[in-house]
């Protein structure tokens, strides 16, 4: 197996892998999209809504925003983010605030909701770790391949922000390398 970086910067990862199958590539992006752990805002509690929009939509939005995933941050863990809002004018994700320093938004310039005169929009998220095979909104970036021959592919992996585009790749590696000793172990 030959591997050739294309391109690295910390929101796109481009790599070539030559001399390996379509089914190692593929456990790649399937474990790169469901199994790595990130942080996201699975639970949000309203205490006032006077907008247009329902509860259920603007949770959905929240809950889709990148929150950078520190090292550390354990499945239990939990962080609350609260908003607290007022028409007229466009909320932006930088609004949400967090209860620990460590964990905040990778994005502050993402629209949640445009509030009108006199509108409030006033809510705390709760904050977990999840993988992709439970929700999207833990997914930690898009991971594609193309097939340039038989046992050529090219991948593209571009990150939400929630951690760069090589550390997912590297978390897949290390998902992949600890299943195989598991196996291995098993067989003795």
């Amino acid at each position: 197996m030959k591997l050739t970086i294309l391109d690295d910067s910390p929101g796109v990862l481009r790599f070539r892998i030559d001399e390996t199958s379509v089914n190692f590539v593929n456990a790649i992006r399937r474990i790169a999209t469901n199994s790595i752990k990130s942080i996201a805002i699975d639970s949000i509690t309203f205490y006032e809504n006077s907008s247009a929009i329902f509860d259920e939509y603007i949770a959905h939005r929240i809950g889709l925003v990148p929150i950078l995933t520190p090292e550390g941050f354990g499945e239990k863990d939990e962080v609350i983010f609260k908003l607290d809002a007022e028409g007229p004018g466009t909320i932006y994700s930088e609004k949400l605030e967090s209860n620990d320093k460590s964990v905040k938004v990778a994005n502050g310039k993402i629209p949640i909701i445009k509030l009108a005169g006199g509108q409030k929009l006033r809510l705390e998220g709760k904050a977990i770790m999840g993988s992709g095979s439970s929700s999207a909104k833990f997914q930690p970036g898009l991971v594609t391949y193309k097939q340039l021959t038989d046992s050529s592919f090219e991948f593209y992996i571009e990150s939400f922000g929630q951690m760069p585009a090589l550390e997912i790749i590297e978390k897949t590696l290390s998902i992949i390398t600890n299943n195989i000793k598991e196996v291995h172990k098993e067989l003795k």
